[in-house]
């Protein structure tokens, strides 16, 4: 996140990000992965915090491990 946020211009100091990680049954009756990233980004705006959220999870490697495969929500707490 720290790399995102320098490139918006909005460096974070501090920050910290929790993951929620559920199994939700498909219609298929198989089970995918749904992440909820919980991201405190102290002194930071909640929408510049949401912008810096949303670019690093352009290029986060978990990430792009799970794009397509599990539904993934960013909230900037």
């Amino acid at each position: 996140m720290s790399n995102a946020a320098k490139k918006l211009g909005t460096p974070v100091e501090d920050s910290t990000v929790g993951t929620l990680v559920s199994l939700i049954e498909d219609d298929q009756g198989g089970y995918r992965l749904a992440v909820e990233l919980h991201a405190k980004l102290p002194g930071i705006d909640p929408v510049q915090a949401q912008r810096i959220m949303d670019e690093a999870h352009k290029t986060c490697p978990y990430s792009k491990a799970l794009r397509g495969d599990a539904s993934v929500k960013l909230m900037a707490d």
